[in-house]
């Protein structure tokens, strides 16, 4: 089974249903004992298309999307779903908005490069989702998204030679553009087998139920 992820690594629902999604794979490995685990792909949706490369004050963004009232209750209800898998949201710590073009273009590149379904993307794609939420890490810099992707296993060179290739990038923004086109409006947004599709965190038994009815259809 495939299952497409589309995302984006400043959404803090995108990490929560990071983690139900793989509460789901644990629920079906245990249910399909010896069977072949469902390959994941992560790809990339653009919260903020509008942003410049450089980002922007992320206490300007959040008074401007939500307003200081909205804002605390939508922390809240974040900070309490976080909590229910692991996720200890800093909020605090973030200082910018990013752009995150750069972001997903290495996504990507782990993708290319994870050949052996070793899990290569899915822990870069983790690697940027701690660095931004938990350790406040600005993504608009170049040698932090170097740190972070080397450290989710990619190789330096090829990390640096990525975020200085602007075809990279249009790769992003093209995806980005298709996955508008094809009805997705928020993330995450999980496709199964290509058949199948269920928007937002809506917990490991919604995903595992969309796997059955995936395998199912495509019997």
């Amino acid at each position: 089974m495939n299952i497409d992820i589309i995302s984006d690594v400043v959404c803090p629902w995108c990490y929560v249903g990071k983690r139900q999604i793989e509460a789901a794979l644990a629920l079906y490995a245990q249910q399909h004992p010896g069977a072949e685990p469902p390959r994941i792909s992560w790809r990339p949706f653009q919260l903020n298309p509008q942003l410049p490369p450089e980002g922007m004050s992320r206490q300007e963004y959040v008074l401007q999307k939500f307003g200081a009232a909205r804002a605390k209750d939508v922390y809240a209800r974040v900070i309490a779903a976080g909590a229910e898998y692991g996720i200890p949201f800093a909020f605090d710590k973030i200082a910018r908005q990013p752009n995150t073009v750069a972001a997903h273009s290495l996504i990507a590149l782990a993708g290319a490069e994870d050949t052996r379904a070793d899990g290569l993307q899915g822990r870069v794609k983790e690697a940027l989702l701690h660095a931004y939420f938990l350790d406040g890490v600005d993504l608009t810099r170049m040698e932090n998204l170097v740190a972070i992707a080397t450290a989710g296993g990619l190789d330096r060179k090829k990390v640096e030679h990525c975020l200085a290739d602007a075809q990279a990038r249009r790769a992003v923004e093209s995806e980005d553009r298709r996955a508008r086109a094809i009805g997705v409006e928020g993330v995450p947004f999980f496709i199964f087998n290509g058949k199948l599709a269920v928007s937002g965190a809506q917990g490991p038994r919604a995903l595992l139920d969309a796997m059955r009815q995936a395998e199912t259809a495509a019997v």
